[in-house]
């Protein structure tokens, strides 16, 4: 259906649904004819901020009876799967959408403009370069390549736009005499855009838009974005996302080298709130994805601290865990991932197993740092008490077991419980972990605490 002829059905639901003395919306009247044009902008990389601002903009644009949406855009592409569900939103979009290239549209961009009912061009803009490609910039496989091809062609063939143009904006294999030769990928100046019908018109601004477009009489809505809405969209960024699985990991892996409760712990658990609370808000992640990561989380105490050694239960709970932080940033409906891809999934994946594995190695290179540098101003204590400076042990039981031999009752990780003769005492070991029943030697005591080591074998 044309632009012209989805405006006019409006103005005609217009004039026969409102009749004389009412209008929509509450207009005032003698402006029942003025259009509500809703100016969506995108100006940033496409990436799941820009896939939940597009949500509320459409939802804004029905509740205030808009009879456009105007995307104003300028982007160099972004994640395809955002810019897949931009696009699915733009067609079934009951509302005409326009949208206003303003300098560049390229990849993922190229996919949003296409959807689009019509593409208007600022002068010198480009729109195409649409490969599938890495953080590198490289193309990726030939799969990814069909998909994305697939969905240009389907794209342009529900717009009314040439199937073959939008392919060769993605597949530099594409030959289309008069148009592009093999091995180059297409992009379009607008002038190129205007001649293969990918442009309906050449303008400098919005208003120049509209009167391209044949509207005259309008009003413009901005987007309403909250406070509460920019920070849930900074949440959810995939690179953010990243940062909060490495805090929860870290933390965990820190509370576990000191005994008690305390900062690490409390920072993992505001990380993971942080984590899933937004995409526990934006649908993303379900009840049961939470409870996925919390039964992760309990194997894996179970398994250090009840359990010797590490077997079936620490590694489900560390598959539990990567499955439920994986799920939650993927947009599923149970256990079906149509619409996801493959692709979509692989990525959720990979950033949970990369912060993971990051979040191991910065644990491991700053516990270090913590412990045995002065980088840090002291945060361990590593002054002396001398005997002649006037300090004395406090029990003399701690001084005498220095150099005897004793049994690990607990694991010591490090902190646990050793048996010296008769006695048990709370014990820290001073490298590594010591399983349950291993013998130990006492090499000190400190703050009410032994020292031991392995009995070396």
């Amino acid at each position: 259906m044309s632009n012209t002829l989805k405006i006019f059905i409006r103005l005609l639901a217009v004039t026969f649904l409102f009749p004389a003395g009412v209008s929509p919306a509450g207009t005032p009247q003698g402006k029942e004819n003025s259009h509500r044009v809703y100016v969506l902008e995108i100006m940033e990389t496409i990436a799941p901020p820009v896939w939940r601002k597009t949500q509320i903009a459409f939802e804004q644009a029905l509740d205030t009876n808009a009879d456009l949406v105007l995307i104003h855009m300028n982007t160099y592409g972004g994640m395809l799967d955002a810019a897949d569900s931009i696009r699915t939103i733009i067609l079934k979009s009951p509302i005409p959408v326009w949208v206003f290239i303003d300098n560049n549209a390229a990849s993922a961009g190229a996919l949003i403009s296409i959807a689009c009912d019509s593409i208007y061009m600022y002068p010198g803009a480009n729109i195409g370069a649409a490969t599938v490609v890495d953080q590198a910039g490289k193309p990726l496989p030939d799969k990814y390549q069909s998909y994305m091809r697939s969905m240009m062609r389907a794209t342009a063939e529900a717009t009314g736009r040439d199937p073959d143009i939008a392919q060769a904006m993605v597949d530099p294999r594409i030959s289309i005499e008069g148009i592009t030769d093999t091995g180059q990928v297409l992009t379009f100046t607008s002038q190129e855009a205007m001649k293969y019908g990918f442009c309906e018109g050449i303008a400098t601004s919005i208003n120049e838009v509209l009167s391209h477009g044949g509207i005259d009489n309008y009003e413009i809505i901005k987007q309403k974005i909250t406070g509460i809405d920019r920070i849930i969209g900074f949440l959810i960024n995939p690179f953010v996302s990243g940062i909060l699985i490495m805090i929860i990991i870290g933390g965990i892996y820190f509370e576990l080298q000191t005994p008690g409760i305390g900062f690490p712990l409390g920072a993992a658990v505001v990380a993971a709130l942080l984590y899933f609370a937004p995409l526990y808000l934006e649908g993303l992640a379900e009840h049961w994805e939470i409870l996925l990561f919390i039964a992760g989380l309990i194997l894996v105490a179970v398994e250090l601290f009840v359990i010797p050694g590490f077997g079936a239960p620490g590694i489900m709970g560390i598959i539990l865990i990567i499955t439920g932080l994986t799920l939650s940033m993927t947009d599923n409906m149970g256990f079906d991932f149509t619409g996801i891809g493959i692709s979509g999934l692989l990525k959720s994946f990979f950033i949970v197993i990369i912060a993971m594995f990051l979040s191991i190695l910065l644990s491991f290179y700053f516990g270090r740092k913590l412990l045995t540098t002065n980088t840090f101003g002291h945060l361990a204590l590593d002054s002396i008490q001398e005997k002649e400076s006037g300090f004395i042990a406090s029990d003399s039981r701690y001084s005498s077991t220095v150099g005897k031999e004793g049994i690990a009752s607990t694991i010591l990780r490090p902190a646990g419980k050793v048996r010296i003769g008769d006695e048990v005492f709370d014990a820290t070991a001073q490298t590594g972990y010591i399983e349950k029943d291993e013998p130990v030697i006492v090499t000190g005591y400190s703050t009410s605490q032994l020292i031991v080591i392995k009995k070396p074998k």
